[in-house]
């Protein structure tokens, strides 16, 4: 089965949630000096939801996130985080990069740990938290090597543990898996839907594939028109295990994504 909300402008309340989201937009608007990106664009999402920002280059999908994050203020509304405005960066909220950007000189444990280093925590308590994220993400045994004998896909994988390891309440993902071979790309995305299972973590990820939207998205937000405050939001609705590869095949999954195709080849 396929829902869709077609040019939501008010407030799309997120999948089952009967809860106050976690992450509101209220009639944000953001513009660069006299351009504007956004304007009036409202939204919800959920305690454990993954909600998939869709579009083509520039259409203000990176500014959302970077919104969440608290990098850029709103010049109109309000942007919130469990009721709270947001005013900047802070610990509820990670964000994992395209490029994993890890220290070349440190260990896997050292780059998982490196905020809870900061933050001042024991030596002991960083290398558990280290040993218990790093086996999070299938890297147990690893802790010890060095970025430089990992594999592109492993490098993402300490990127994704040194967000968890802060146990934010919301990850932010600007195309993570860009960059990836097919099957590691797809690998990576399974892991993801398993660790929202497991961590409760609620996840907004930016991407320019439709499957990979469709796959990991609870609700697809396909991004086109934000000066005006308009973008479509599409239910997904896959059978369980989310992280099933099998879900790829399934005639839902194939039916979302012409739509979502057709949508946008429609409105360019």
């Amino acid at each position: 089965m396929i829902g869709t909300t077609s040019k939501s402008v008010g407030t799309t309340e997120p999948g089952a949630a009967t809860e106050r989201p976690v992450l509101t937009f209220d009639r944000v608007g953001f513009a660069y000096g006299d351009r504007t990106v956004m304007r009036d664009v409202s939204f919800g999402i959920g305690s454990g939801e993954i909600v998939s920002l869709l579009g083509t280059s520039g259409c203000g999908k990176t500014t959302i996130l970077n919104l969440i994050a608290g990098f850029l203020r709103p010049t109109e509304g309000r942007a919130l985080v469990d009721g709270a405005e947001i005013s900047g960066p802070g610990p509820d909220r990670g964000v994992v990069f395209q490029a994993a950007a890890l220290f070349d000189w440190m260990t896997v444990a050292e780059n998982i740990a490196f905020s809870l280093r900061c933050a001042g925590r024991p030596r002991r308590e960083r290398r558990q938290v280290a040993e218990e994220t790093a086996a999070l993400v299938d890297l147990a045994g690893r802790e010890d090597a060095y970025p430089y004998e990992l594999s592109g896909g492993m490098r993402q994988r300490v990127g994704l543990a040194r967000v968890l390891a802060a146990r934010p309440r919301v990850m932010l993902m600007d195309e993570p898996f860009s960059a990836l071979d097919v099957q590691t790309r797809e690998d990576l995305q399974e892991q993801v839907l398993r660790l929202r299972d497991r961590t409760g973590c609620t996840i907004v990820f930016v991407t320019h594939s439709i499957d990979e939207a469709v796959f990991l998205g609870d609700r697809v937000f396909l991004i086109d028109n934000l000066r005006q405050g308009q973008f479509e939001a599409f239910a997904v609705e896959l059978n369980a295990p989310r992280a099933s590869s099998e879900n790829r095949l399934a005639p839902a999954f194939l039916r979302l994504r012409e739509a979502i195709y057709r949508t946008m080849r429609h409105s360019h």
